[in-house]
Order: C-alpha cells, then sequence, then structure tokens
C-alpha cells in the first residue's frame, strides 16, 4: 500500500473513533427494557417456532440522497437497535451452538469505516454485543450461510412489503437477506396474504363465528375479485350451514400443509405486547407528549394575523426540538380555514384570514414515541360566533369521549359517545336535519394507540390499564357544503393522548388549553416571539 494511501486510512479510522468514542451508551433501563421485550414475545411464541423481524429498508429522497433513517417499530421495540440491513430471530425455545445455548440472534451490518465517515458510525458485533443480544452475527453471515429452519414447527413472520431497493455494489443488503430468507422457508412468489389469513380461517373457525368470516370474505371478494379463483373459498361461500364440514377443513389443511410460515400471529402478539405501556415507555411518552403540549401554547401566545401555515409549523419543530426531540412523529399537519376540512392536510404552504380558524394536528417523537396532540385557534385571538358554536360541540364531544376512555372500553365505544354528541350538535344548529348525515361532517374515528407509532400497534379490543389513547372528535364543513354558507370553511379537531388507568382516564396533554374562553385568554398573553424579526429578501 502507498505509504499516503496508508495515511488517509489512519486518519479514516481515526475520525471514526472519535465519533465511536461520542457514542450515545445506553443505560441500562434501555438495555433492561428491550430485553424484557424479547422475553414477553418469547413466552407468547407458539411451541418450537421462530419469530423473525427485519429492519426497516432505507429510503431514497432523490438521487444519492436518503431520507433520515427511521428503524422498523417492532425491532426497535425488540431490540433497542437503530441502524438498518439487520434481522432478529427469537426463538421460543433454547438453541444450542458451540459456544453453548442461546435464545435469540441479530445479524446486522459490518463496521466500514469509509461508510462511516460518510453517514456516521456503526456499532458492529462488539457494540451489538455489549447490548445484551445472546447472538452476534454479520449480515453478510447470513447470506452465505443461511440458517436452516425445517426444525421449527413455525416461523412466525409479518407479511413482505418488498419495498427495499436492491442496491448496486451491495451483496448483503435487506434486499438480498429478505430474498435468502424466502428461499429458506419457500415463500411463494405469488403468495397472496388475504388468501392466507381466510384459508387459516376457515380451516378454524367455530360456529358462532361462521356469519361474520363469510360477510368478512364477501367484503374481500368484493375487493379482490380474484379470491373466487380460490376452489376452497367458492365453497365456503356456498356452505348454509353454521359449520365448516370435516372435508373442507382437511382440504384447507392440505393447501397450508407446506407453509412453514405464519403472517398472522406475529402481529397478533406484538399488539398484545405494544398497546401495554411499560414504565419506560411511559416515561418517554408522557415527556413526548409534554413537549407536544408546550408546542401548542408557545404557538398560541405567538399566533397573529399574517403568520403562514409553514411559520406555525416552524414554531412547533423548534420547540420539539429545543427539548431535544428530535424529529416529529408524523407529518405536521397546520392548516387554516378550509385547508383544516382536510383531515390529513400536509402542504402548510398557505397563508391565511384573519377570520380563519388554525388546525394544528402535531406530535414530537422523543426517543422513538410520539405524541399526537391538535388544537385548533382562531388567528385574530378570538372565535366568530358560528366557531365558537362549533367548537364547543366538538370540545363537548371530546369530554364525553375522554370519560368513556375507561378499562374495558373499546376505541369504538370512545367514537360512539362523540357520534352522538356531535349529531345532536350539528341536528341543533340546524347544519343536517337527518341524524345519518353527521359522516359527512365527522368522517372519521375518535381514537387510537399511541406509541411507536403515532397509530401504534394493537390489537383494539378492550383497553387495557396502561395504554394511551388519542380522543379526537371534529368537524369539517368543507365550502360548498349543503348547509348555511356561514358554516363553509371551519375546520375543527380538539385532540388530546389518554393514559388508561385504574381511577380514570388521565389527560396526559392537558397542559395545552383545550376550552374555548381559555384557549383565549392564553392567546392574549405575550409570547418570547414577540420581538423577534427577519431583514426582508432582496428578491
Amino acid at each position: 500500500m502507498h505509504k499516503y494511501n496508508l495515511l488517509f486510512y489512519v486518519l479514516l479510522l481515526f475520525n471514526v473513533f472519535q465519533l465511536l468514542g461520542q457514542a450515545k451508551v445506553p443505560s441500562e433501563e434501555f438495555l433492561a427494557f428491550h430485553q424484557s421485550r424479547r422475553d414477553a414475545l418469547r413466552e407468547k411464541l407458539p411451541p418450537n417456532s421462530v419469530a423473525v423481524i427485519f429492519a426497516n429498508p432505507t429510503r431514497n429522497r432523490a438521487n444519492d440522497v436518503d431520507y433520515i433513517y427511521h428503524q422498523d417499530p417492532n425491532f426497535f421495540y425488540l431490540t433497542g437497535w437503530r441502524e438498518p440491513q439487520s434481522i432478529l430471530l427469537v426463538y421460543a425455545s433454547v438453541q444450542q451452538d458451540d459456544k453453548g445455548t442461546y435464545q435469540d440472534k441479530i445479524y446486522i451490518q459490518e463496521r466500514d469505516p469509509s461508510a462511516e465517515q460518510r453517514n456516521g458510525y456503526r456499532l458492529g458485533v462488539e457494540g451489538a454485543e455489549e447490548m445484551g443480544f445472546d447472538r452476534v452475527a454479520l449480515r453478510s453471515d447470513f447470506v452465505q450461510n443461511p440458517p436452516s429452519f425445517d426444525a421449527f414447527d413455525e416461523v412466525l413472520i409479518v407479511d413482505f412489503q418488498d419495498d427495499e431497493r436492491d442496491l448496486a455494489g451491495d451483496p448483503y443488503d435487506l434486499y438480498q437477506l429478505k430474498k435468502t430468507f424466502k428461499k429458506a422457508i419457500n415463500f411463494p412468489a405469488n403468495f397472496n396474504r388475504v388468501q392466507y389469513q381466510i384459508q387459516q380461517s376457515i380451516r378454524t373457525v367455530e360456529p358462532e363465528n361462521f356469519a361474520r368470516l363469510q360477510n368478512y370474505v364477501e367484503w374481500q371478494i368484493g375487493r379482490d375479485a380474484s379470491l373466487l379463483e380460490d376452489p376452497i373459498i367458492i365453497d365456503f361461500m356456498a356452505l348454509e350451514t353454521l359449520e365448516v364440514p370435516a372435508d373442507l377443513k382437511m382440504k384447507t389443511a392440505f393447501v397450508l400443509k407446506d407453509y412453514i410460515f405464519d403472517v398472522v400471529k406475529l402481529e397478533q402478539i406484538m399488539g398484545d405486547l405494544r398497546e401495554i405501556k411499560a414504565p419506560f415507555e411511559l416515561k418517554q411518552l408522557k415527556r413526548a407528549i409534554e413537549i407536544s403540549a408546550i408546542g401548542q401554547v408557545e404557538v398560541m401566545k405567538a399566533l397573529h394575523p399574517g403568520m403562514s401555515e409553514r411559520e406555525v409549523q416552524g414554531i412547533h419543530e423548534y420547540v420539539f426540538k429545543k427539548y431535544g426531540a428530535a424529529y416529529e412523529g408524523y407529518p405536521s399537519i397546520v392548516g387554516a380555514g378550509n385547508n383544516a376540512c382536510v383531515l390529513h392536510y400536509m402542504e402548510n404552504s398557505d397563508d391565511p384570514s384573519e377570520t380563519d380558524l388554525m388546525l394544528m394536528d402535531l406530535g414530537a417523537e422523543y426517543e422513538g414515541y410520539t405524541a399526537d396532540v391538535t388544537r385548533t385557534l382562531p388567528v385574530k385571538g378570538t372565535f366568530t360566533e358560528e366557531q365558537r358554536l362549533l367548537y364547543q360541540i366538538v370540545y363537548d364531544a371530546q369530554e364525553a369521549g375522554i370519560a368513556k376512555s375507561q378499562i374495558g372500553a373499546t376505541t369504538r365505544d370512545v367514537t360512539k359517545v362523540t357520534q352522538e354528541v356531535v349529531t345532536k350538535g350539528l341536528m341543533d344548529l340546524g347544519i343536517i336535519s337527518d341524524a345519518s348525515k353527521f359522516r359527512r361532517y365527522y368522517p372519521h374515528g375518535a381514537a387510537h394507540h399511541i406509541g411507536l407509532d403515532v397509530h401504534d400497534l394493537s390489537n383494539y379490543g378492550p383497553l387495557p390499564e396502561n395504554s394511551i389513547i388519542t380522543v379526537e372528535p371534529g368537524i369539517y364543513i368543507p365550502k360548498d357544503s349543503p348547509c348555511d354558507p356561514k358554516w363553509w370553511g371551519i375546520g375543527i379537531r380538539i385532540e388530546d393522548d389518554i393514559l388508561i388507568t385504574k381511577e380514570g382516564p388521565v389527560n396526559l396533554s392537558a397542559g395545552a388549553p383545550r376550552a374555548w374562553e381559555a384557549i383565549e385568554a392564553m392567546m392574549a398573553q405575550p409570547s418570547p416571539l414577540d420581538g423577534f424579526t427577519l431583514p426582508e429578501l432582496s428578491n
């Protein structure tokens, strides 16, 4: 090697080691939590099975620039690992190799001084071992010497999205890892998840659920007519009894016998685990929610006519970063006037009128966990009569929804009580004359779980203790709606993050005022940004 090349690599390694020296060392609490999640998953796995979870792919933004990497939530939940190009295996029973026994194994990307100088350090095998994994191997090992899954009764996976790139020059990228794995479990190229789920359900359905399953299959056929090419589904839909005959069950079992993998159970298990927040998770979520509520308060004080949607978004996100929340949990929604009637409006590019309401749906992501808080403000600082009347309906609906957020209730129960309040309010104001038309102006559900995802994984059964849901009713009356034009262009949503406890619901985002009187009072307060001005642009 030329001496100058040698000097370059020495300096390169020195810089990388400096970066590693600055790496944030995970706390014992962090490591213990993620280890406990692998243990909890293992306890729920079927006998003689293995769960296989892949890291998220990297996402390309444009040309040779990628988006900031965000780990797959299930993968992060079980590992705390933030790097791409990785696979986790969690075994139901103890495994044996020449080093002894183990219960989980992670495959990771190799150290690469050149890549690390460009894109940041990698922990490597040694760093992964310090995080408590039983076995650590390089991703190249997985491709070159694929593990055999033949000895397992079931291989639990989440269905593949196949949205990763085949990266040129990288023989061990996520594309190749999944390709290797699919071959190892004989995963069919034409696999249809819905068809598979229906076949599994036909094989196991109880008489009391028979009619419900037929209704579900009929609905799926309406979405995908190719399901009627499956003779098992045809035979099932032709049944007029409430029980699947033994010969049809046997035929279904025969079709499924070559599948050693299961794409249903792992998602159900992870839903059960993730909807109940451990103390470590509650701490992160409470921090994210408090930061988000403070962002709402600071915008209440700063908002004034002439401020753009994007400027308001910037204030929120500055507050997030000021408190150490590196990212938003989802694209920020800041819509004024008619834009507030678009549920997932994300352009945030308009300059509102001073008579508009501004709907602000934002959540800070703190250490992977995201809040979800919405407030709706009058740009000029006070509500008009029409705005106030509609706002009060939404507020009353949210109060009813929060009160309903008890252990054992469901998110559907929460939604239903908010719908009842909104429907009555719209009828009283003459905006609708038929109660069944309420969905025109309130078209979404009122509650979902939050956590590592803003719409967090859950099986959406009865609410357990230490789950956190949103309660977020709304009314949206876009221009040209079939009602008095005085209501047009008004969009209102109030959303809070509610902890489910034995003592009743706890509003974790209560630090941001909700009542219209309290909002007007907060908007009259001075803001630290009142004196903040920037020079005019030259062109």
